[in-house]
């Protein structure tokens, strides 16, 4: 096996770790007839755990094995995936060259284990390729990418040859993309050492859509529109959701992701101490052929803190222009976003700085940085009883309605005010109390 493996090209980087260079060396070690049967079931077992926890990591089913290399092709960033994603196949040498490595990944896909087995005397890969996963919660693995891969892996289970195989990997490059910014929604930043960082996907990411927000229609349609002229290619705007706490502003930015995932948006999400990797993150993904939000929840700076300069020179465009393909989304409980003081609005009582007012405009012209900016404002009390009628006709609660108003309003003066959230928690403070 091994020997096929160190003839693929564009799929040929693999690290000494992964699990088709160790398995290739095992089979190739095994088929010499030159091993210690011990050690090489030892070896083989310890490659059949590391298979089985990638396949509880994403929810993989039937076919292990076959959704190992799926997973294995479409995370696969080369010179090839790369360009496939942004254009239409065009004929040339590569395509070869391509085909080759696909013929190879399908003699792998096509691996007889029987012979394997009998050797050792183990039954592992029969379990593999007929498995039946332990029924998981949702939240315990990536829905979304287990979805693609499983789905994948059955279209190239029946492709007859390599250029059938060829024509699914591309179809699919061309439809989500390749590696995981064509896979996951979502991700987050994880410093390395002292001044690199790495994406991390968020696997457990909400399944809300903007009609679970239960009222802001205007504040949505707002939402909606420039985020659709922004994955049409169009000219869009930053957008800054402002307001109370507990109405929607963040559900509203993940029900917009999760709405827009297959027209190739994608959503990183950064932190306050992070605002510094800015332009490394911007440089990281702006060639990439996707629609990118970087998303700032609960967006404020107390008066001495100076991370806001990071961002507004990302928004302004210093010497290399934001690209197109990035928008900053953010969401604040203050209009200002900086803390203004009594000092602020004083000349005279700051002689430190000589162009105090000029201090005081840089800080507060930040939020004009933002070409939209969206009020969410604490519901009224009919409002709330809308909403909470609302969740509770979702939930499947037959409770009468003038008995759910009453402990509504009850539950509102003794917990969070007037809000979506408390509304919320209400709901699930009454489904906690069903039988």
């Amino acid at each position: 096996m091994y020997d096929k493996i160190s003839r693929l090209l564009m799929f040929g980087d693999l690290t000494e770790d992964s699990i088709l260079y160790q398995l290739g060396k095992a089979i190739d070690m095994v088929e010499s007839g030159d091993y210690n049967k011990r050690e090489a079931t030892r070896q083989i077992n310890a490659i059949s755990k590391k298979l089985l926890m990638l396949a509880t990591d994403y929810g993989f089913d039937d076919n292990l094995w076959h959704n190992y290399l799926t997973f294995y092709i479409i995370m696969n960033e080369n010179p090839f995936s790369l360009v496939t994603e942004k254009t239409d196949v065009k004929p040339g040498s590569v395509n070869h060259l391509v085909e080759n490595d696909f013929r190879i990944l399908k003699e792998l896909f096509d691996y007889d284990f029987s012979s394997l087995e009998k050797e050792l005397g183990i039954e592992s890969f029969s379990v593999f390729t007929n498995y039946n996963s332990v029924r998981k919660n949702e939240q315990m693995y990536n829905r979304n990418v287990s979805e693609k891969v499983r789905k994948l892996s059955k279209e190239l289970e029946a492709a007859g040859d390599e250029k059938e195989f060829f024509n699914v990997i591309t179809n699919f490059y061309k439809a989500y993309g390749v590696g995981m910014f064509g896979l996951n929604k979502a991700f987050r930043i994880e410093e390395i050492g002292l001044n690199d960082i790495k994406f991390v996907p968020i696997n457990n990411m909400d399944e809300v859509v903007l009609d679970d927000l239960i009222g802001y229609e205007y504040q949505k349609q707002q939402l909606i529109d420039n985020t659709e002229s922004f994955v049409a290619g169009k000219k869009a705007n930053n957008v800054l959701l402002f307001g109370d706490s507990g109405t929607g502003k963040s559900t509203s930015i993940k029900a917009i992701v999760n709405q827009y995932y297959d027209d190739g948006l994608r959503m990183i999400e950064i932190y306050k101490h992070q605002f510094r990797y800015l332009s490394k993150i911007i440089a990281s993904i702006k060639n990439r052929n996707y629609k990118y939000i970087i998303y700032m929840d609960d967006l404020s700076f107390e008066e001495h803190e100076i991370e806001y300069k990071f961002l507004k020179a990302v928004i302004e465009g210093g010497v290399e222009t934001k690209p197109d393909n990035i928008l900053i989304y953010a969401t604040s409980n203050r209009r200002h976003l900086i803390k203004e003081t009594w000092n602020d609005r004083n000349d005279q009582t700051n002689t430190d700085d000589r162009h105090h007012s000029d201090t005081v405009e840089e800080k507060l012209s930040l939020v004009h940085r933002f070409g939209v900016t969206i009020s969410y404002s604490k519901p009224m009390q009919r409002e709330y009883i809308d909403i909470v009628l609302g969740l509770a006709s979702r939930a499947g609660i037959t409770m009468p309605q003038e008995e759910l108003i009453a402990k509504a309003k009850v539950w509102e003066m003794e917990q969070g005010g007037l809000s979506g959230r408390t509304a919320q928690q209400f709901i699930y403070h009454i489904l906690g109390q069903k039988n």
